[in-house]
């Protein structure tokens, strides 16, 4: 169970791909148009305006966020089709609804950090709480989150953490806190990856060194900076999600991901471990909004009121392989999914854990050392 302080933020992707699309389907992305069975890959460059219609919903969702099993039971239910359009990071959602997205989409699914941007730039309707059922029913510290003060623009949908995923035929020792990868960069060297996420990054930088996430101090953030540059020659690729192949693979030995691509991988081989870096990671929600001027917000309401009930959260929890803040779907869940550490951690380890905070014009500086040590 998460901490009561849920955090500000999630992160600040520069290009990630939370989950896989439609499993083990990666490398067909860029050509699918499959819309007959609720898919669509956005066309982020414009956003043509779509009329509200009585039995289609329009859905703006992280790529893995939803199957044709949750479509076509949310239609047998209602009658409503719903269309899935994916992205694969926050800034691409928004970059979309600012180019006329929200006329668009009925339901987005934006991270925590980012319900506090959309909101701050207008981009969100108020929820009418009298047309949702459920809500009461989340675990407590979901009901009043930080990032949305009594869930008055948005509901959480999942949540995790960020950390390290190894596999232990391969490492003498395990893993347990970020230094591990200073301590052992020669017998990691080009076998280990970071994401492809600046504060996500430095941030897991900062933390090693006894810092916040969230540091908006000069000094700390380029000693981070400097620490990741020593690491830099050792480092594969900085990537969010191609290291799950080279990872099943045996190419690489560590890799930095989110908990819920890690559960995911490793069902598929339990040579794999996910730890928490003892010295703290990032703690994130990804939530359900309606933006401003959304077609067909009647629907929009049938989507959020399906997905807050227990049985239906709780299968979405074991077919897709992320956290919910549903209590009744946890409760539904097997012994074997509730135990799951990697799905559910311990309060000692959440403990230690914060969200990515807007740092607001200091980002620049984040920005600044990015650039440096990814380019070249």
């Amino acid at each position: 169970m998460p901490p009561t302080n849920l955090p500000i933020s999630r992160i600040f992707p520069a290009n990630s791909t939370r989950r896989q699309f439609l499993k083990n389907s990666a490398a067909t992305i860029s050509g699918l148009a499959v819309s007959s069975c609720g898919w669509r890959l956005a066309d982020v460059q414009s956003a043509p305006p779509v009329k509200g219609s009585a039995d289609q919903l329009f859905i703006y969702t992280w790529a893995g966020y939803t199957d044709d099993a949750l479509l076509d039971r949310f239609a047998e239910k209602t009658g409503i089709r719903v269309v899935a359009d994916v992205f694969s990071s926050n800034e691409e959602m928004l970059a979309r609804v600012q180019a006329g997205g929200a006329r668009a989409y009925s339901i987005i699914y934006p991270s925590d950090y980012m319900v506090v941007q959309m909101t701050e730039l207008g981009l969100l309707s108020p929820l009418d709480h009298s047309s949702l059922g459920g809500l009461d029913r989340l675990k407590k510290q979901f009901q009043n989150p930080v990032y949305d003060p009594g869930n008055r623009y948005s509901v959480p949908l999942s949540w995790g953490t960020t950390g390290l995923i190894y596999n232990t035929e391969q490492l003498k020792e395990a893993p347990e806190d970020w230094n591990y990868l200073w301590e052992h960069k020669k017998e990691l060297a080009k076998r280990m990856t970071l994401a492809s996420d600046v504060r996500e990054v430095m941030g897991a930088a900062l933390r090693m060194l006894g810092y916040s996430l969230n540091s908006t101090n000069q000094e700390q953030v380029k000693k981070a900076y400097e620490k990741l540059v020593e690491l830099k020659p050792a480092i594969a690729s900085f990537t969010t999600d191609a290291w799950r192949p080279q990872m099943l693979t045996g190419d690489l030995k560590v890799a930095m991901c989110y908990s819920s691509d890690a559960n995911e991988v490793i069902s598929d081989n339990d040579k794999l471990k996910y730890v928490v870096p003892k010295s703290g990671s990032s703690l994130w929600t990804d939530t359900l909004v309606i933006p401003k001027g959304a077609p067909n917000p009647e629907a929009a309401y049938k989507w959020i009121n399906f997905l807050l009930q227990g049985d239906v959260a709780a299968s979405l929890v074991e077919r897709l392989s992320f956290s919910t803040p549903s209590e009744d779907a946890f409760s539904l869940l097997t012994p074997e999914v509730r135990e799951n550490e990697i799905l559910f951690p311990s309060e000692d380890i959440l403990k230690k854990c914060e969200g990515v905070a807007p740092v607001g014009k200091f980002m620049e500086v984040y920005d600044r050392y990015w650039t440096q040590l990814t380019s070249g």
